[in-house]
């Protein structure tokens, strides 16, 4: 079995694993291009392995004219760059002992053991130069049945690292079989430790739920996170009911994260948002409370967050959603308040000024944006 694809023939990555076996040493591509490759997705990260040393790298690039930098050296990385491309090369490493997400690793281990302290068999692949795949752990096998498993012990891959929980959900959601079902011994080592998720940083756990909830369908990942009392401990009062619906009225449009959130509701307590994106989604939850129609939500909220509501209120209500909704919400986004609070002064000061503004707009959207400035005027006794 082969992988193929500019990522592999790009002549800047083929340098580096060059350079590495004309000094006598392995050099195998590995983990996510393999594994991308195999599934026919785009590839994004051409990450390398070899069994020589940091050193014996970074001094193999300088004499082939590529550039080392020792951007993880205490874990065996060497990113060379090559052509202006950066390519981490990792030596084969094995743990001694663990501590949570750290480690203590030895270099010079053999591919196996190598393989062996990665997450997931479908992540434990390696190719050859030529694209030739080596697989030491049968993560073909799962790969092909799209079936997400630990490697080796759950529960020990799970105390390594945490956050190891929150990637199962969110592999499955990407690469996983959603009939399929999920690995029974990783769902009870994930709902042992769920509570250990409080612990993790905020930035990380945002980071990994953002792209679960970003995956095609991650509906089903997400019921077994609630089923396993993961959900709860991630976002506490969380509830996936919603989730499959807002996924189906989608209706393949890209879905966006944080309406997916929104949907899911909770205290996004353990979460580090930006502040865009906090503001986002409190507009997001303070507009799911109010009825507004969807050409006034695109008019409050702009075009994306007002078709956001649109759909989430559709999907937590249960409701259709209504016809020609996307070109009202355009519409909407494209209007602007015919009153300036300077056309009701001197008349309209201080907070009656503020009140009549409102009343005029309220007018004004349960119109259908219809009514003129003159009209609107009128309406407060300006005319």
């Amino acid at each position: 079995m082969k992988v193929s694809g500019p990522w592999l023939d790009n002549p800047h990555a083929q340098a580096v694993l060059g350079m590495l076996t004309a000094g006598g040493y392995h050099a195998l591509v590995v983990g996510g291009c393999v594994r991308n490759s195999l599934l026919g997705v785009p590839v994004t990260d051409v990450d390398i392995a070899t069994d020589a040393l940091p050193e014996i790298v970074s001094n193999l690039a300088e004499n082939a004219g590529l550039r080392p930098v020792p951007t993880g050296i205490a874990h065996g990385t060497v990113t060379v760059v090559s052509g202006g491309e950066g390519f981490e090369v990792t030596s084969f490493r094995h743990d001694e002992e663990t501590f949570g997400r750290h480690a203590r690793v030895s270099f010079g281990a053999d591919l196996k053991q190598d393989a062996s302290r990665r997450d997931f068999t479908m992540n434990a692949l390696y190719a050859q130069a030529d694209g030739t795949v080596v697989d030491p752990l049968g993560g073909v096998r799962d790969l092909q049945a799209r079936r997400v498993r630990f490697v080796g012990d759950a529960d020990a891959r799970i105390r390594e690292d945490y956050l190891r929980i929150l990637r199962f959900f969110r592999f499955h959601a990407q690469y996983g079989d959603p009939d399929g079902g999920l690995d029974p011994e990783a769902l009870a080592a994930c709902a042992e430790h769920s509570a250990m998720l409080e612990t993790l940083s905020r930035e990380r756990v945002t980071a990994e739920l953002r792209k679960l909830l970003a995956a095609r369908d991650p509906a089903p990942a997400v019921a077994a996170m609630a089923q396993t009392g993961v959900l709860a401990h991630l976002l506490p009062g969380a509830n996936p009911a919603a989730l499959p619906i807002l996924v189906h009225l989608e209706a393949g449009s890209p879905g966006g994260w944080l309406r997916r959130l929104a949907v899911l509701g909770g205290q996004a307590v353990h979460l580090r948002l930006s502040r865009a994106e906090a503001k986002d989604l409190e507009r997001l939850q303070t507009a799911l409370g109010r009825a507004d129609r969807p050409a006034a939500l695109g008019y409050r909220l702009g075009a994306e967050l007002g078709a956001d509501v649109t759909l989430a209120r559709a999907a937590l209500f249960e409701e259709h959603l209504p016809e020609g909704w996307q070109d009202d919400v355009a519409r909407g986004a494209a209007q602007t308040f015919p009153l300036k609070p300077a056309d009701l002064m001197p008349v309209y000061q201080g907070p009656d000024l503020g009140m009549a503004l409102k009343r005029a707009e309220a007018h004004w959207l349960a119109q259908d944006f219809a009514p003129t400035r003159a009209e609107l005027k009128s309406l407060l006794g300006l005319a």
